[in-house]
């Protein structure tokens, strides 16, 4: 069987509920480029799958909509709100269309490791752009694309560290891990920066400020050969309407 998102949702919300500080450290350095208070903001969360980012929005007081288009993730999400309510809601919807988000009515838009897994990245932010208010913000995380590219892996090296061995790094679009117990067996759009940078300026956004965060503690204990290489990109930009 070939794997989607929807098929492995409940094997991921299990993987997160279970704990993985690569996820966790994924959320924190998003939130990182937020306010501690956002009382009265309102914020979709773009890709939220299980809602990690969504619930964690909710508790700093914002107004939040979860949205994802694989139905069985966002059963997960509301079984988690179900449970210990943070006032986080959620809706099944493409991130390309947002047929549910009207057009200027979020202060900001988050997307935690989601752009990666969406086929079409000038619609995603020509429709992230739409729903923004003048002045709204487009925080995402994305895999870094030079570590995490096709046909990339680990290997033994100099002073006995495993060293990640960077793939095809400008073979851009979709594709497939053969990991059975990692994420992108569901799939992965693997794009440049420069890529993901250049179509921001050209969707009108203005770019803030971009990391490359070194993993911290709890991600270099559970996966040691982590140890110096950013896992992750982000970026924080702004919507020059």
């Amino acid at each position: 069987m070939t794997e989607t998102w929807n098929t492995i949702a409940d094997w991921y919300a299990e993987r997160l509920r279970t704990g993985s500080a690569l996820h966790e450290f994924s959320r924190d350095i998003l939130l990182g480029c937020l306010r501690d208070e956002l009382s009265g903001q309102r914020v979709l969360d773009l890709g939220c799958g299980e809602g990690i980012i969504t619930r964690a929005l909710a508790t700093r007081s914002a107004r939040v909509l979860g949205i994802d288009p694989s139905p069985r993730m966002i059963e997960h999400a509301r079984a988690a709100e179900k449970s210990l309510p943070t006032g986080a809601r959620y809706a099944v919807d493409d991130g390309c269309t947002l047929a549910t988000v009207a057009t200027d009515s979020v202060d900001w838009v988050t997307a935690g490791l989601s752009i990666n897994n969406v086929p079409d990245l000038d619609a995603v932010l020509a429709t992230a752009r739409r729903v923004l208010v003048p002045g709204g913000r487009l925080i995402f995380t994305i895999p870094h694309p030079c570590f995490e590219a096709p046909h990339a892996f680990w290997t033994d090296a100099a002073r006995g560290r495993p060293r990640r061995v960077v793939g095809d790094y400008h073979a851009e679009g979709f594709w497939r891990s053969g990991n059975p117990q990692g994420v992108r067996r569901a799939g992965n759009q693997h794009r440049m920066l420069s890529t993901y940078l250049t179509a921001l300026v050209a969707h009108g956004f203005l770019i803030e400020a971009a990391a490359e965060p070194t993993p911290d503690a709890q991600v270099t204990a559970e996966q040691p050969q982590r140890a110096d290489l950013p896992p992750f990109f982000v970026v924080c930009a702004g919507s020059r309407k």
